[in-house]
């Protein structure tokens, strides 16, 4: 063979780039996956597809997420970050806690930029199993045992879960089915009516919970 002669072609998986590997491909993967989940839902969004509106190769998409429900995880994650909502949630007088959950919560459905990939999660996690799955996973795990453990009241994992429940019933009202006057109703009147009832939750030791009775029996 000449040294003009054209090289062999290789076979195989062509080589990765720059651009297909380092955090900015791992951060173009999460946003493309929160806007798939979002416009095409649990059901329909592929790691395939993802891989496609990030501009990688799927295969990636595996290396960095593992599988669609892992994917599915990551997106729940980077619209609640947790990191910064549990101290928030946590720091400061355990007399306010109820109202800087509510007021954390309801700034985080506020913001268009987060409502619209919650929203997928919420509605994904109401019709298929395996999103919801994902979504107790992530809630327990990620959220309700770390705020439990921030707590010095008895059943303190029952009580977060309560107050859970409390914002998710909301979330699903206001933000999904948009049933009036909720719907519309200024956020920090909703903070208002709810917090009492989170601080009961979450900080009131007299509260009857799955273990004890009630103060005064």
């Amino acid at each position: 063979m000449t040294d003009d002669a054209p090289a062999p072609r290789r076979r195989g998986r062509p080589a990765r780039t720059s651009a297909d590997t380092g955090p900015d491909a791992r951060t173009r993967i999460l946003e493309a996956a929160r806007t798939e989940f979002s416009e095409r839902g649990y059901d329909k969004t592929s790691v395939r597809g993802i891989a496609r509106a990030a501009g990688v190769d799927s295969a990636l998409v595996h290396h960095y997420f593992g599988t669609k429900d892992e994917v599915f995880a990551a997106a729940i994650e980077l619209s609640f970050e947790p990191a910064l909502l549990v101290p928030a949630v946590l720091e400061g007088d355990t007399r306010d806690v109820g109202e800087r959950l509510a007021r954390a919560f309801i700034a985080i459905w506020e913001n268009p930029a987060t409502r619209a990939p919650l929203l997928a999660v919420l509605r994904s996690a109401l019709t298929h199993e395996a999103a919801a799955k994902v979504l107790r996973s992530f809630v327990l795990r990620r959220l309700l045992e770390r705020v439990a453990a921030g707590l010095n009241v008895p059943d303190a994992t029952f009580r977060a879960e309560l107050a859970a429940s409390h914002m998710v019933g909301i979330a699903i009202l206001r933000y999904v089915l948009k049933a009036e006057p909720l719907a519309s109703a200024p956020p920090e009147k909703i903070i208002e009516m709810v917090a009492p009832t989170l601080q009961r939750y979450l900080a009131d030791p007299s509260a009857q919970g799955l273990t004890g009775s009630p103060s005064g029996d």
